[in-house]
């Protein structure tokens, strides 16, 4: 028995002593333990003698009540038909099996989600990435020379446009203009 093994008592009354935690348990409360990882024993208070096996088929048995699920009937038949010994220890090693490539199958398929998750949040967090670093690295960059040069040719048709232009005189100006110098 490992150490970090509960050790439950069945008294004769049906009641169930988690020796642990010091407190009357009952078969829920035994089967939350197993599918929370805990290893759990169960044993006679008067006799020592160990019933884990006839307590968690209780408790499997309480599950298959209220669901309609459960094992199958022809696995049930099988089970009670196979009184042998290699028998049962042949259909208890595949189930065994089974319900190990199960979990195998269970955990790649956790794996591969998370992968994919991973994947599918990548080039979103590629993206947050470079537009925090392009913002956080902003700076004023220099103008180039061509912007430079462009900016110079504006401005001068810009000074170019605002400064009056001489207006041409028409033939009866320029003749006006004659007489008065003469």
């Amino acid at each position: 028995m490992a150490a970090d093994t509960i050790v439950i008592k069945k008294y004769a009354n049906r009641r169930l002593y988690d020796t642990s935690n010091s407190r009357y348990i009952n078969l829920e409360d035994i089967g939350a333990l197993v599918r929370n990882g805990k290893d759990v024993q169960v044993v006679d208070a008067n006799t020592g003698e160990d019933i884990t096996r006839v307590t968690l088929t209780q408790i499997i048995f309480e599950d298959a009540k209220g669901q309609p699920a459960g094992l199958p009937l022809e696995l049930l038949r099988q089970l009670i038909v196979t009184t042998d010994h290699v028998g049962q220890e042949f259909i208890l090693w595949y189930l065994k099996s089974a319900f190990d490539t199960y979990q195998k199958v269970q955990s790649s398929v956790q794996d591969r989600l998370s992968q994919m998750q991973s994947a599918a949040l990548s080039p979103l967090q590629m993206m947050k990435n470079f537009i925090q670093s392009s913002t956080a690295s902003e700076k004023p960059a220099e103008p180039s020379a061509e912007l430079l040069e462009l900016r110079r040719r504006i401005a001068e048709l810009e000074a170019r446009k605002s400064k009056p232009t001489p207006r041409k005189k028409s033939g009866a100006a320029k003749k006006a203009s004659t007489r008065k110098r003469a």
